[in-house]
């Protein structure tokens, strides 16, 4: 018994842990933190077989979306939520959400099913980002954190490349234990999601003092709302068009909601659901800045490398994902040594320096490449942007959490991944739309020019080139239509699959040009990330001593207030103390 309250309890006086207790609460945070991260990647790799067997391609982006959307909203309030309550109750329920999600969404029989199974899963994914990076904070000074959190960018990293290979082998699956291969995608979830259920209830007990607040629940409710016609709009502007009527009144909507959010939040001041004083400190501005610039140039930059992967090359999901490897390993290794460098000098401004460097010159290099390029000039670009978002990505947070109070680091942290997810996002819908209205225009003159060969007209004749003589006719009238379907590519001769090729890669080469230019600013923003000397106390230990002083200082004025009552009637001295 004595080993288990050893193994668990903190001591709330001091709010100090063990090293052993802190890895203990660290292996129920990786493990729920995987979910999320693994859930991005694997149901991408695997969503066109999933839409082929529920007969619903038209409709698999609202199964993207929905989770991105509930995901990125809910973000924010489990931090503010946390910080009111505790942690400890809100990341069993993220966790529990989001394993009701994956079952029900292994479950579908439809892709609107799978949409609104997909949002239920994204209620629960939107804290367990944020939580787990609130909850190391609580548990580890500023100064050790760097080092701890190196681990959850190897989960992230490790995500980013087991996703696609699990992702393609299951759902190439016809059968496994019974079920279909594809809805074994969600299935994955639940054992992990179990495992890390029995290891948070378990050992993450750390003391919370619960204070009276009120819940913005307006607040809540307009940046909800706000955030949400926004991301849809982003998410779905290409397909209903950016100067659509949809896309319009999303815009109106959304600005017009937030606007009326910062009202509300500059009214109810630290009862905020996202306060805004906190936007008075530089460092947790430009943070918070750099965290949205970092995510449209990662997301959006990066979103086309996989592509490039597999309809350039022509790889398979899994072959696509190993083919990541680089980007992992640079993104881990960095991560590890920036946070070991941060935990041993103190200092951490260099390194979102030198992590958005790196990236522009990585992104600048993919500009470059072209359908003809080997995989061995491409490892080492791949490399510079995982060792650049390695640079970026712990130590964005961790300055973002050392500039708030200990009693706002839920907020804080749910802030830093909010502004990134909304980078990502927008980042990920203008590089998308710029890749394929970019694909369609240079696939077009090369078509149009490849025309005029001889060998070209010989093999567009020709029957076993038929499925790919369909799409070079197609273009040939003005319809992009089958750029939606690249599987053509994969067979016919090769003189009528280069113009394709080559249009796919030039377009890719745009986007890898742009993302940079995008990440430039954040480049010249980190020189003004004021480097604040990092706490030696955790989350913990910071709120453990601001109580001691309160109650030092209530003790205080209450024997002042005793003195001074000998000169004075006992019944002043007690109208005093009943107005304090």
């Amino acid at each position: 018994m004595a080993e288990t309250h050893v193994a668990t309890a903190v001591d709330p006086d001091t709010g100090r842990m063990t090293h052993r207790q802190i890895m203990l609460i660290l292996s129920g945070l990786l493990l729920g933190m995987f979910l999320a991260a693994l859930d991005q990647t694997i149901v991408s790799a695997a969503m066109r077989t999933i839409a082929d067997k529920l007969n619903g391609q038209t409709n698999q982006a609202w199964a993207t979306t929905a989770y991105l959307v509930t995901s990125t909203v809910s973000t924010p309030l489990y931090g503010k939520l946390s910080d009111m309550y505790g942690r400890k109750k809100f990341y069993l329920f993220a966790i529990s959400i989001f394993l009701v999600g994956s079952a029900l969404s292994g479950m579908s029989t439809s892709m609107v099913e799978l949409a609104v199974f997909r949002a239920i899963q994204g209620l629960g994914a939107g804290g367990l980002m944020a939580l787990a990076f609130a909850i190391i904070a609580d548990v580890v000074s500023p100064r050790e954190r760097a080092k701890y959190q190196g681990y959850f960018m190897a989960v992230f990293g490790l995500s980013s490349v087991a996703g696609p290979v699990v992702g393609g082998l299951l759902a190439g699956q016809d059968r496994l234990l019974g079920f279909d291969g594809w809805r074994w995608v969600f299935y994955v979830n639940l054992p992990i999601g179990i495992v890390a259920l029995a290891v948070v209830s378990r050992f993450l007990n750390i003391p919370h003092v619960r204070k009276n607040h009120k819940v913005d629940y307006l607040g809540a409710a307009l940046l909800v709302l706000g955030v949400t016609s926004l991301l849809l709009v982003a998410e779905q502007g290409r397909a209903w068009g950016w100067g659509s009527p949809k896309s319009l009144t999303s815009y109106v909507v959304g600005v017009a909601l937030l606007v009326a959010f910062v009202f509300v939040e500059r009214r109810v001041g630290d009862e905020a659901i996202l306060p805004l004083k906190m936007f008075n400190s530089p460092v947790f501005s430009v943070a918070s800045l750099l965290n949205f610039i970092i995510g449209m140039g990662m997301f959006g930059g990066i979103i086309c490398l996989p592509l490039y992967m597999q309809i350039v090359k022509g790889y398979s999901p899994t072959k696509s994902g190993l083919s990541l490897l680089p980007l992992m390993l640079g993104l881990i290794l960095v991560a590890m040594a920036s946070g070991i460098a941060t935990s041993k000098t103190g200092r951490y401004k260099v390194f979102p320096i030198v992590g958005s460097g790196l990236l522009i010159i990585a992104l600048f290099g993919l500009s470059r490449i072209s359908y003809t390029t080997s995989y061995t000039h491409l490892a080492p670009l791949m490399f510079l942007v995982g060792a650049g978002l390695g640079c970026c990505m712990q130590t964005l947070i961790l300055a973002t959490q050392n500039s708030v109070p200990a009693t706002q680091m839920g907020v804080a942290t749910a802030s830093a991944t909010f502004f990134r997810s909304m980078g990502g996002t927008f980042g990920t819908a203008v590089f998308l739309t710029i890749f394929f209205s970019g694909a369609t225009t240079k696939v077009g003159a090369n078509l149009q020019a490849a025309s005029q060969s001889p060998d070209f007209q010989s093999a567009l004749r020709d029957p076993a080139n038929r499925v790919i003589a369909q799409a070079v006719q197609a273009l040939g009238t003005g319809s992009s239509s089958q750029l939606n379907d690249t599987s053509f590519l994969q067979h016919g001769a090769s003189v009528l699959r280069e113009p394709f090729l080559a249009g796919f890669a030039g377009a890719m080469d745009r986007v890898f040009l742009i993302a940079a230019v995008v990440v430039l600013p954040a480049f010249v923003l980190s020189f003004f990330l004021k480097e604040v000397k990092l706490r030696m106390e955790s989350g913990l230990q910071a709120q453990a001593a601001e109580r001691a002083a309160a109650e030092r200082a209530a003790a205080e004025r209450a024997g002042g207030g005793e003195r001074a009552g000998g000169a004075d009637s006992t019944n002043q001295d007690k109208i005093v103390h009943q107005g304090r």
